[in-house]
C-alpha cells in the first residue's frame, strides 16, 4: 500500500495559538452543524406538521446529509487544487462559513417542510466546504507524533459546540428563527481569527488540474487500509446516527421527561463532560504509545454499552448513564480514529479530497440512518429496537478496525 511519504509530512509541532484558532473555527462550525439537527430542525418541523414528524425530520436531515456526501469530497478536491496568495485551505474555510451562514438564514425563513429541507441543503453545502478546509490543515501542518492530541483538542468542539448551541437557542434567545440567525453569525465570527492570524503555507499540490469523477474513487484493493478505515468510520457513525436522531422524541414519547428540550441539554452536558475528560488525554496516550487500533476498538465497545442501556431501560437515569458512557467512548474515538485515518491517506497532494472521501463515512450515515431508524421505530420494536440496532452496528465497527495493517 502506498501512503504519504514521510518526506512530505510536517515535522514542526503545532503551537498553542494555532491549535486554539482551529478549535475556535471548529466550535463555530459544529454549533452550526449540530444544533439545528438536534433542536432547531426538530422543533421547526414539529411546528409545521401535525403528524409524521419523525418521517419529515428524517427526510429533511437525510437530504441535507446527501448534499454533504457530495459537497465535502468535491470541496476537498478543489481545495487541493487551489493556489494563490491566500493559500489553499483558508479560502474554503471562510467561504464555506459565509455560504453556510446564508443557508441557516434561509432555513429560518421557511414555512414548509420542503423549504426547510432546501434551506438546510444550502447550509450543508457551505458548512461542508468549511469542514474540508479545517480537516485538511491537520495533516498539512501537524506531525504524526502530535496528531491524536491535536485531533483530541479539535474533537472537543464537536460536542461542546452542540452544548453551547443548545444552551444558546434554549436559554439566550427565544424563537426558532432567532436561533438560526445567531448560529449564522457565530459560524463566521469563529472562522475569521484562524484565517487571519495563521499561515496557510505552500504544500505539494496539483493546482490547475481538472477534478474528475474517477478521482474520488480510492481503490480498496490498492489501498486496503484506507478502505477498512472508511468502513469502520461508517459503521460507528451509522450507530451514532441511528441512536441520536430521535433523542428529543425519545425523551418526550418514551421517557416522558417533563421538559424534553432541557432534557436534551442535560444529556448533552453529560456527554460533553465525558468527551472533555477523554479526548485530549486519550490522544496524548495514543501518541505516546503509538497505538491506534486497540484504543479505537475499546472505545467503540464503550459506546455500544451506552446504546445497550437504552435498549432495555427507557428511564431518565438510564439515559444519563448512557450519555456519560457515550461521551467517554466518543472522546477517545474522535481523537484516535482521526489520527489513524491521517496515517492511511494514499497521497499527500490529495489530502483534502481523501479526507472528504472519509467524511462520506460521516455524512452517509445521516442519509441511511433516518431511512433505517424511522421504520425500526414504527415497525420493528420501537425505541428498544432502535438502540439495539445502534449497539450492534457500533460493535461491528469496533471489531473491523483490526483489519487495518499499516497502523499499530
Amino acid at each position: 500500500m502506498t501512503v504519504d511519504d514521510t518526506r512530505t509530512e510536517p515535522q514542526s509541532r503545532a503551537g498553542g495559538g494555532w491549535i486554539s484558532g482551529l478549535v475556535l473555527a471548529n466550535l463555530g462550525l459544529y454549533m452550526a452543524f449540530l444544533t439545528p439537527i438536534q433542536v432547531l430542525l426538530a422543533e421547526q418541523i414539529d411546528d409545521l406538521t401535525t403528524s409524521g414528524k419523525e418521517v419529515a425530520l428524517g427526510w429533511a436531515t437525510g437530504v441535507g446529509a446527501l448534499v454533504a456526501v457530495v459537497a465535502n469530497p468535491v470541496a476537498g478536491a478543489l481545495s487541493d487544487r487551489t493556489g494563490g496568495r491566500f493559500g489553499r485551505r483558508h479560502p474554503w474555510i471562510v467561504g464555506g462559513a459565509l455560504v453556510g451562514a446564508v443557508g441557516l438564514v434561509v432555513t429560518a425563513a421557511q414555512t414548509t417542510v420542503v423549504g426547510v429541507a432546501l434551506g438546510w441543503c444550502l447550509a450543508q453545502l457551505g458548512l461542508n466546504a468549511m469542514l474540508a478546509g479545517t480537516n485538511a490543515v491537520v495533516p498539512d501542518q501537524v506531525p504524526v507524533r502530535q496528531r491524536a492530541a491535536v485531533s483530541g483538542f479539535i474533537g472537543i468542539p464537536q460536542t461542546l459546540g452542540l452544548v453551547l448551541g443548545v444552551l444558546l437557542v434554549s436559554v439566550v434567545v427565544t424563537g426558532i428563527a432567532s436561533g438560526y440567525l445567531m448560529l449564522a453569525g457565530l459560524v463566521v465570527l469563529c472562522a475569521v481569527p484562524f484565517v487571519l492570524l495563521t499561515r496557510d503555507p505552500a504544500v505539494p499540490g496539483i493546482p490547475g488540474s481538472a477534478v474528475r469523477l474517477k478521482d474520488f474513487w480510492v481503490s480498496p484493493r490498492l489501498h486496503p487500509d484506507f478502505g477498512w478505515a472508511w468502513l469502520t468510520r461508517f459503521l460507528v457513525q451509522l450507530g451514532n446516527a441511528i441512536g441520536t436522531l430521535y433523542l428529543l422524541y425519545f425523551l418526550k414519547d418514551a421517557v416522558h421527561y417533563p421538559d424534553p428540550d432541557m432534557g436534551v441539554l442535560y444529556l448533552t452536558l453529560l456527554y460533553t463532560g465525558g468527551v472533555v475528560v477523554t479526548a485530549v488525554a486519550g490522544g496524548i496516550v495514543s501518541d505516546r504509545l503509538g497505538k491506534r487500533k486497540m484504543m479505537v476498538s475499546v472505545c467503540s465497545m464503550v459506546m455500544a454499552v451506552g446504546s445497550l442501556l437504552l435498549t432495555f431501560w427507557h428511564t431518565w437515569p438510564a439515559a444519563m448513564g448512557a450519555a456519560v458512557l457515550l461521551g467517554l467512548g466518543y472522546g477517545i474515538y474522535v481523537a484516535v480514529d482521526q489520527a489513524l485515518i491521517t496515517q492511511v491517506l494514499p497521497a499527500a497532494e490529495d489530502r483534502a479530497k481523501d479526507l472528504g472521501v472519509i467524511n462520506v463515512a460521516n455524512s452517509a450515515p445521516q442519509v441511511l440512518g433516518p431511512a433505517l431508524a424511522a421504520p425500526i421505530v414504527a415497525y420493528a420494536g420501537g425505541y428498544a429496537g432502535l438502540y439495539l440496532a445502534s449497539t450492534v452496528v457500533t460493535m461491528v465497527g469496533g471489531v473491523l478496525v483490526w483489519r487495518i495493517r499499516s497502523v499499530r
